[in-house]
């Protein structure tokens, strides 16, 4: 069963807590006396975040390589895939172990591209020059960065056409090549399409429709009698896609808040760079609420199993707290670049949740009858 990517999703949103605003020294050791653990977890998330208000001093190496490696963005190689897994384990029963390992591995290394090449041509224009965690600016060659993203690509493509040949299903590799393309366009030139803020547009798709499905495909078997065996497209992994898409852009969307000046002064239009950040809070909250909705209402179309309605319902008090927190902060460049870390905790459980409600229900269990 594809349990394993639901325990491996811990581990990328383990060392992300709630932030505290820096107060006088006796408000802070007042307020350390009477919350010691909340401001050690503070100081964890701090050090563990891309970006942060610890900038202006000096930054050990070690942070500096922590922050460039954004190890808890990798939830989004790791959610489509264990979810389209699960839809495929929800429908015929069958989870090949070997393949998805693979796949994850694939994905990282894919996600790796995406991450280097973007740090790339974020210094082409000037947009990460003052951005200390840059893996351009902390190892100090483009050229051996822009080497280390084809190399990753490379691979990552090796594992997806290994894939490919065991599960016989061209649906599979057009979709996942769809997806990477996504990614080509949105930052490499000549089309840099984020810097005309279609970043989310293209993140959605990528991850949710074109990603979650052709990992639901890449479940696909060939047999050598009976040919190959493709699985059918349903609704429950075109209502799951949908899902794991917005989970995801909410996280790029809120990767912008504090960069709005850096963007605005290199001329990448993102969204909030448009609206502003009041407006772009509410957005946030427009998001979390359609997700919510578009829950219920897959759930009510029985296009998801209860038991999927039931367990990402319980992740609510995680997407309230994003949109408090979005609300709260979103002027306070010191604090809400935490925002995207919480979109990746919301992103993460809510996959987590997700795959299992469609893993148990096809083992009949966690069934809610009306």
């Amino acid at each position: 069963m594809p349990l394993a990517g639901i325990a491996l999703a811990p581990l990328l949103v383990s060392h992300l807590a709630h932030p505290h605003h820096r107060r006088s020294s006796v408000a802070s050791a007042a307020a350390a006396r009477r919350r010691p653990r909340a401001v050690q977890c503070s100081a964890t998330a701090t050090a563990a975040s891309g970006e942060g208000a610890g900038d202006d001093g000096e930054l050990s190496r070690g942070t500096l390589l922590w922050r460039a490696a954004k190890l808890p963005i990798y939830s989004v190689a790791l959610v489509p895939l264990t979810v389209g897994s699960a839809c495929a384990y929800h429908h015929v029963g069958s989870f090949f172990g070997k393949r998805y390992f693979v796949l994850l591995v694939a994905s990282v290394l894919v996600i790796t591209w995406l991450n280097l090449s973007n740090d790339v041509y974020d210094s082409d224009t000037g947009a990460d020059k003052n951005k200390k965690e840059s893996v351009v600016n902390i190892v100090g060659s483009r050229t051996m960065t822009q080497y280390a993203a084809n190399i990753s690509l490379l691979f990552g493509f090796m594992g997806l056409f290994w894939a490919f040949a065991q599960a016989g299903d061209a649906r599979f590799i057009l979709s996942v090549t769809c997806a990477i393309i996504c990614g080509y366009v949105y930052q490499c030139p000549p089309f840099r399409l984020s810097y005309r803020g279609l970043g989310e547009p293209l993140c959605f798709a990528a991850f949710g429709p074109l990603a979650t499905t052709a990992f639901y495909f890449s479940n696909s078997s060939r047999n050598i009698s009976s040919g190959t065996a493709l699985l059918p497209l349903s609704k429950t992994v075109i209502a799951s896609s949908i899902l794991v898409g917005l989970t995801t852009t909410l996280i790029l969307f809120c990767s912008h808040f504090h960069q709005i000046d850096g963007d605005r002064a290199v001329g990448k239009m993102s969204p909030l760079v448009r609206i502003g950040t009041k407006t772009g809070s509410r957005l946030v909250t427009l998001g979390v609420v359609t997700l919510y909705v578009l829950l219920a209402a897959f759930g009510m179309s029985k296009s998801l199993p209860s038991a999927c309605t039931v367990l990402c319902a319980l992740t609510l008090p995680v997407g309230k707290w994003v949109v408090d927190y979005v609300l709260k902060n979103h002027e306070d460049n010191s604090k809400i670049f935490m925002a995207k870390y919480y979109c990746v905790r919301l992103h993460a459980l809510f996959g987590m949740a997700l795959a299992s409600g469609l893993v148990l229900a096809r083992n009949g269990t966690l069934t809610v009858t009306n």
